[in-house]
């Protein structure tokens, strides 16, 4: 017999299927069992008697042949799909048996501390909870790529081996590339320009890697980032208002389609008001300072707690939990950024701080090849090995500039995640790849 998708079951009352999954959850009453069992599709209630049944229990894998029966109307389940169906069990395989499992998949939350959580990745994954984060996170990487493609922009692979840092600064992995020195990527920025002289308008989903050695709530050594780039900007306010674009068409796409996901994480999307406020560094800072009396005017850029109180401010005051900050000091920028000739010091450059995180970084470039190369010289970039990247200016480059989200921060606030880790499938940090790197000898 062909295999039918669990869903598809909703039009089979009264016909035989076979429908494959894994074992959820096993009530026994008296002679009776019943059995949720998962495939990709949905959930559905099995009734068989102890005999058919045997010794199954949760993750089990199974094929199940037998009849679709209405539920009497007082057992429908309204939160289940095919809460108004059940599957009357005549014979189950059994193609995979499980182990015991080392903690209770049953509930509808998973309460495991993160390490536990993380150790068990292969198997909490499966949780139906747990899983939903990724369904959330390919909706807003899908919707990334939709909305830049509707504004005519092209998708490039970018390399994650590179002769040298985008951003300077000691945090990049070094790698032994033959004979050679290399380094992994913490940005496709170097590519992304370079494809601008090439297609106009770029973007790519890309991993990045960053030696911070910090093991915070918010910081990840490998992410994925969602980075955009384009040419002929007549101000670098254009490049705001496409990230101001971007994001209310990811989280426009989120609110209409993860509607019972959000209700599970008891949360809702960003609430965000028509045009997003757009504040200086340090107009930010001294309206920090006039709420809290916390002095940090004279600093490079915006400690956790300002981002947390920038935001209270932009919901406060405008009904936005989004808020740009822009004009950061040059000192504290890569050097292809540009300075803004109005306001020396300080660059056309931004963050997109969203529920008290930073969500985005993006800005203006220096387009002017000589330029370029003086600021280069001035933060020690090494002109030989930027020769590449170079050539897209020395041969001519229109004035652009681009901007890049990280996906696991923006999937962490939509959902109001505790720890950033729980917002990647697989998290690498300075403690773990895939296992506790303390426990190994």
């Amino acid at each position: 017999m062909e295999r039918a998708l669990i869903l598809d079951c909703n039009n089979k009352v009264g016909e035989k299927v076979k429908i494959c999954g894994w074992v959820q959850v096993r009530r026994d009453h008296g002679k009776i069992v019943f059995l949720d069992v998962l495939d990709r599709s949905a959930v559905i209630q099995v009734v068989a008697t102890g005999e058919v049944a045997g010794d199954l229990h949760s993750q089990d894998v199974v094929c199940i042949e037998g009849k679709v029966a209405q539920r009497p109307e007082k057992l429908i389940n309204p939160n289940l799909e095919t809460g108004t169906i059940e599957l009357q069990a005549e014979k189950i395989e059994v193609l995979s048996k499980a182990e015991e499992l080392p903690f209770d998949m049953g509930g509808k939350e998973l309460d495991l501390q993160l390490p536990t959580l993380l150790d068990y990745r292969a198997l909490t994954l499966r949780h139906p909870k747990v899983k939903e984060v990724f369904k959330v996170q390919e909706i807003v990487i899908d919707a990334f790529r939709e909305a830049l493609k509707k504004k005519d922009f092209t998708e490039f692979q970018s390399p994650v081996i590179i002769p040298q840092t985008a951003e300077g600064g000691a945090e990049v992995f070094e790698v032994k590339y033959f004979d050679h020195k290399a380094y992994l990527a913490q940005s496709p920025q170097f590519y992304k320009q370079i494809m601008v002289g090439v297609f106009e308008r770029v973007f790519t989903v890309n991993k990045t890697l960053r030696a911070e050695p910090s093991v915070t709530t918010r910081h990840l050594t490998e992410v994925t980032t969602l980075d955009g780039e384009f040419g002929f900007i007549e101000s670098w306010q254009d490049v705001m208002d496409m990230v101001e674009y971007v994001i209310k068409y990811i989280l426009d796409r989120v609110d209409k389609e993860c509607v019972d996901i959000l209700k599970m994480f008891k949360t809702s999307a960003p609430q965000i008001s028509e045009k997003l406020p757009r504040v200086k560094l340090r107009e930010a800072q001294e309206i920090i300072y006039k709420r809290t009396g916390r002095d940090n005017r004279e600093e490079p850029d915006l400690e956790p707690e300002d981002e947390r109180e920038i935001s209270r401010w932009a919901l406060e005051e405008h009904g936005s939990e989004l808020v740009f900050v822009t004009h950061y000091p040059v000192s504290k920028r890569p050097f292809y950024t540009y300075e803004d000739p109005d306001d020396p010091g300080y660059t056309l450059s931004f963050d997109l701080i969203g529920r008290g995180t930073e969500w985005l970084t993006g800005g203006q470039r220096i387009n002017n090849y000589d330029v370029l190369v003086e600021k280069a010289k001035e933060k020690g970039v090494d002109l030989k090995k930027s020769e590449l990247y170079l050539q897209a200016f020395k041969y001519g480059l229109p004035p652009e500039g681009g901007f890049s989200f990280g996906s696991e921060r923006i999937v962490m606030h939509i959902l109001g995640l505790a720890n950033i880790r729980e917002a990647s499938l697989f998290p690498r940090d300075m403690e773990r790849v895939d296992v506790r790197l303390s426990t190994i000898k």
